[in-house]
């Protein structure tokens, strides 16, 4: 990658790497058309690979890039005391919220790299391919699992949890209306509901 892709101004940089999130979130590496993201981000194709050489080396970069700044932002959203499963959860559904504000197919291209199947694109990522979920575990690591019911498995409303909010924000992209503000709107309303269904009652 040509450095001096950092001394373009913010908001063209960030047209750039939004347009190749979209297309590599909704097409995969192999399909996403680098036709289509010169077009989106308002560029010439010459341009896109003056600075980034070829299509495999933007989506090192895209996937580098995303990493980083999720974990960053997930590292810095949850309060350093905080040891409510649901509360830490909630602030983190606040960060994707945030981060999605920015950069709207960020999450669901991070999602869906690991099910990317170009196998030269996967062996440009694989070395930090657990970056966020390094950092995810090292979050919620911090929560105190005996607020749970007696009988609850913490690992298994993990998942679930997980599954849930994966699947909100797949079904907007899907549709391809992604509103960040519904989607944590939403998010809230069901971890709301976990927590009645899975906290011992003095803890709610």
């Amino acid at each position: 990658m040509n450095d001096k892709f950092f001394d373009l101004k913010k908001e063209k940089q960030d047209r750039m790497i939004n347009a190749a999130l979209k297309l590599f979130a909704l097409y995969g590496y192999k399909r996403a058309s680098t036709d289509e993201m010169v077009m989106e981000a308002g560029i010439s194709k010459g341009l896109l690979f003056h600075y980034f050489g070829s299509k495999l080396h933007l989506y090192a970069f895209i996937y580098e890039y995303s990493a980083r700044y999720v974990s960053m932002e997930y590292e810095r959203s949850i309060g350093f005391l905080e040891d409510d499963f649901f509360v830490i959860q909630r602030q983190l559904e606040y960060a994707k919220w945030q981060i999605m504000k920015k950069y709207p197919y960020m999450l669901s291209f991070l999602n869906n790299a690991f099910l990317e199947e170009d196998e030269e694109a996967v062996a440009q990522v694989e070395q930090i391919m657990d970056m966020t979920s390094d950092t995810l575990q090292q979050i919620y690591a911090k929560a105190d699992l005996t607020r749970f019911k007696d009988g609850i498995d913490p690992s298994k409303v993990l998942k679930m949890v997980i599954f849930t909010m994966d699947g909100l924000l797949k079904e907007q992209v899907l549709l391809k209306r992604v509103d960040p503000r519904s989607l944590y709107e939403e998010s809230v309303e069901y971890l709301d509901m976990f927590r009645k269904c899975y906290y011992r009652e003095e803890m709610l």
